[in-house]
């Protein structure tokens, strides 16, 4: 399972390239356009090497896509401000059950 560890960076590297991208947003600085550009690059060097590793490129994405997601709808309600509904808490809800699904052996 060492193919975890860049996965995990992967998903580190995502979530702050998603902060940089909102900050851009809302504030419309070259500077977080340059980071959230560099941190996405940086996350998809990750990728390549979590897949290399062995995550497949299924279980990875699945992992990944999950992952972000949830962080990122948490930095988004914390952190932003932003809202939610009973439905998309309930697909993130089921997200979080297929990352327990795809770990089980």
């Amino acid at each position: 399972m060492f193919w975890v560890i860049p996965l995990i960076f992967l998903i580190i590297f995502e979530i702050v390239a998603d902060i940089f991208a909102k900050e851009y947003a809302l504030k419309g600085s070259w500077y977080f356009w340059v980071s959230a550009i560099l941190a996405y690059v940086i996350a998809n060097s990750f990728w390549l090497w979590s897949i290399k590793s062995g995550s497949g490129l299924a279980r990875g994405a699945i992992i990944f896509s999950v992952s972000s997601a949830v962080l990122a709808v948490i930095i988004g309600l914390y952190f932003y401000g932003e809202e939610t509904n009973k439905i998309q808490i309930a697909g993130m809800i089921l997200g979080l059950l297929s990352l327990i699904l795809i770990f089980w052996e």
